[in-house]
């Protein structure tokens, strides 16, 4: 995307911007100005370009050039995965997330929440532009709320990130603590900042009713098909359905989640639907980053990728493969009895390393780093419906859609469930399948956080997880769960739960500053 004429519509004012200065310049010598960059449709075209790429990829310690993956390249999974225990940190890199021990001024945080805003804002500036020259007849109206579309599930797609960690679940009072701010207009001026300090962080239900007003947009005005990569890598409305499976999921809306993946899954197996089904083999969907099973994906090329401290191959790899090898995954799950021994994924998706120990094999381009960042795929979807069928007492179902995606691994002594008749060791099942099948993919903190106030299923808090010293070729053995936990776990009570608005923020903005979450 960088080959794009970039337009530094990507280097406008953030809610909260980093620097201490207040203004960002505006038409740097390699750009276009704001105004123009909306005067065609062929640099509309560009232009969107550019907010998908700061969607990919953003600033650490303010160089843009550092590429570190914000938000979505790559800090979604490797923040996420941190937080939950089933991926090991190997050295120190994401230290901080990994012991909860980050404050106000933690690098990590901090820029998962500056990058995060700059994407929002560029998102609703592409909004402004876009409305304008919809207006002014540049694009038909179908084509402009088309790219509305684009941007507005962009946006959608950040809120939703960012409230995971800075806010506590939906279904704690019913979305009323506090939530994020959610601006809707574009701050490319003094005075638009300021105006945008003033919107303050709302509720928990505030920032969902944004993030699905926004979806449902995308969903009415995106097309359904594109060509090529574009499929993957572009939103379509097959992809705005899938990400509010995934949000209704979280405000424990059980029946909105069925609804919404009945538009793309079908009633019986295969569960094809809507262009969508799982590939053959667990491994399909990371062999092929444009298969059928990936609905929405960053994408990655070598000529627009990340650097080695955020691309997923080389964190994520082994280091006998050439990678840097700062994240395995841990015996915390490799050990558990009900990932069954001979279960494909555990051959295919991952292979052995340095000390002995384990890694993720999902991304595996270490020369390129060319591997997509995962969004959704579509096996999440079905286990979506899953569980929400679970919850409310189809068993039948439930147990299918389960089934669907746990079978395609089957090997050697594993066999299917079959139907599941108590709700709730479905639901166990269930559960248990997202840790496996999601691994290394940044879910699993999604799945602590939604469920955290749960009665039945929460677990209590952030995890108590292993230290790497402790782990070698031989800690990995199935069954055996009795492991050293040297990181303790955190209770759900405990401020350290939730993520602290960064310093840089609260010190420009009284409002935000005196909403701060406790402890902080």
């Amino acid at each position: 995307m960088k080959k794009y004429n970039y337009i530094y519509l990507l280097a406008l004012l953030l809610i909260g911007i980093s620097c201490k200065e207040e203004v960002i310049e505006l038409s740097p010598q390699d750009s276009i100005s704001e105004e123009a960059a909306f005067e065609t449709p062929a640099r509309i075209e560009s232009t969107m370009a550019g907010v998908y790429d700061a969607a990919q990829s953003g600033f650490y310690r303010g160089n843009e050039v550092n590429n570190r993956g914000y938000i979505f390249g790559a800090a979604h999974i490797q923040q996420a995965d941190m937080r939950g225990e089933d991926m090991l940190l190997i050295n120190t890199f994401y230290d901080f997330t990994y012991r909860a021990t980050y404050t106000t001024v933690t690098e990590n945080n901090r820029y998962f929440w500056e990058n995060g805003y700059r994407l929002i804002n560029l998102a609703n500036l592409f909004i402004d532009g876009v409305t304008a020259a919809t207006e002014s007849g540049i694009l038909k109206e179908a084509a402009g709320n088309a790219y509305i579309g684009e941007a507005r599930f962009l946006r959608a797609l950040a809120l939703h990130e960012m409230v995971i960690h800075f806010s506590k679940p939906y279904l704690d009072g019913n979305g009323s603590e506090m939530g994020i701010p959610t601006p809707t207009a574009g701050a490319n001026s003094a005075s638009a900042l300021e105006a945008a300090k003033e919107l303050g962080r709302g509720t928990v239900a505030d920032t969902y009713a944004q993030i699905l007003e926004d979806l449902d947009f995308a969903e009415a005005n995106l097309p359904a098909t594109r060509g090529g990569s574009s499929q993957v890598v572009r939103a379509t409305s097959g992809a705005a359905i899938a990400i509010k499976t995934r949000v209704y999921l979280h405000m424990g809306m059980w029946d909105e989640v069925i609804t919404e993946g009945d538009k793309i899954v079908s009633a019986a197996a295969p569960f094809t639907g809507g262009g969508y089904s799982l590939t053959a083999s667990p491994e399909g969907p990371f062999a092929n980053n444009t298969s059928p099973e990936s609905i929405f994906s960053m994408n990655m090329s070598p000529n627009d990728n990340l650097n080695t401290n955020a691309a997923l191959a080389n964190m994520y790899g082994s280091s006998d493969n050439g990678a840097r090898g700062e994240v395995a995954v841990s015996p915390i799950i490799w050990n558990e009895s009900f990932w069954h021994p001979d279960d494909l994924r555990r051959s295919s998706l991952v292979t052995g390393g340095a000390n002995g120990r384990l890694f993720t094999t999902k991304y595996r381009d270490y020369v390129n780093n060319s591997d997509f960042s995962p969004i959704i795929r579509y096996a999440e979807v079905l286990l979506n419906v899953a569980e929400a069928e679970a919850r409310n007492g189809s068993t039948a179902r439930g147990s299918a859609l389960l089934n669907a995606v746990r079978d395609r691994a089957i090997a050697g002594a594993m066999t299917s469930y079959g139907t599941i008749s108590n709700t709730t060791d479905l639901m166990t099942r269930i559960l248990q399948e997202r840790r496996i099948e999601y691994l290394a993919e940044g879910m699993r903190w999604k799945d602590i956080h939604r469920n955290a106030v749960d009665p039945n299923f929460s677990i209590g808090g952030i995890p108590a997880k292993m230290v790497s010293a402790s782990v070698d070729g031989s800690t990995y053995v199935i069954g055996d769960t009795d492991l050293t936990k040297v990181v303790p776990a955190i209770p759900y009570t405990d401020f350290r739960f939730l993520w602290p608005l960064p310093a840089s923020e609260v010190t420009i903005n009284e409002l935000l500053a005196s909403q701060q979450n406790p402890g902080y």
